[in-house]
């Protein structure tokens, strides 16, 4: 067995050529009486209603409760799989979008994340206002957190992935990349990348007025 799979890793390499195509492994696939067949085995388990409601329990603490506990501006825009933690230390402004699967959390103590308005995120950014004191045991889940408020400036755009640590200041307009890690301060319309972000331009803000 592992020598089929090492054979088959150095194939997709491109380091060895199989001579006999038919040798490869294929792609299994099922017809229509066996997706029957795994459809009622899936209604009937009840292993799977089981994860169902962990599921349900998951949504509500850690999205439909927290709505009520966050300090919340007018008009916001809130994918339903955003996940919040210590909601009662979050402050969202006016207008704010969260995208797909972010994650927001608070610090478990003091540890407080305020966001502007007009805040766009793209899908799974993920601000933490909390880290664990990693060098002082083991395990690591056992340890104490450090916490430091997080701060976001007016009309700052996430975008997709960016990550904000504890104690990191985004000023109005700033523009965080994709993936990017911020922990510090973020010049107002600075554009930011990579990890530990970079300053790497300047947003320009065209006046409509003028």
């Amino acid at each position: 067995m592992a020598q089929h799979l090492e054979e088959a890793r150095r194939v997709a390499a491109g380091v060895l050529t199989v001579a006999d195509p038919s040798a490869l492994p294929r792609k299994k696939s099922i017809g229509r009486m066996g997706r029957l067949v795994r459809l009622l085995a899936s209604t009937f388990d009840p292993r799977a209603w089981a994860h169902l409601f962990k599921l349900v329990n998951y949504y509500n603490y850690s999205h439909v409760t927290p709505l009520r506990q966050i300090s919340l501006g007018v008009s916001p825009s809130i994918s339903p799989d955003v996940v919040f933690s210590n909601p009662d230390r979050i402050t969202i402004g006016n207008r704010v979008r969260l995208g797909s699967r972010c994650h927001i959390w608070a610090g478990p103590r003091d540890g407080r994340i305020r966001i502007g308005d007009d805040v766009l995120f793209g899908p799974e950014v993920m601000l933490t206002a909390a880290t664990y004191a990693y060098n002082e045991g083991s395990p690591v889940t056992d340890q104490a957190m450090r916490e430091a408020d997080i701060e976001i400036g007016n009309d700052v755009w996430l975008a997709t992935r960016a990550v904000i640590l504890p104690g990191a200041r985004i000023g109005d307009g700033a523009i965080v990349a994709a993936g990017a890690v911020v922990k510090g301060d973020v010049p107002p319309f600075a554009i930011v990348a990579g990890s530990p972000a970079r300053i790497v331009g300047q947003r320009t803000v065209r006046d409509d007025a003028g």
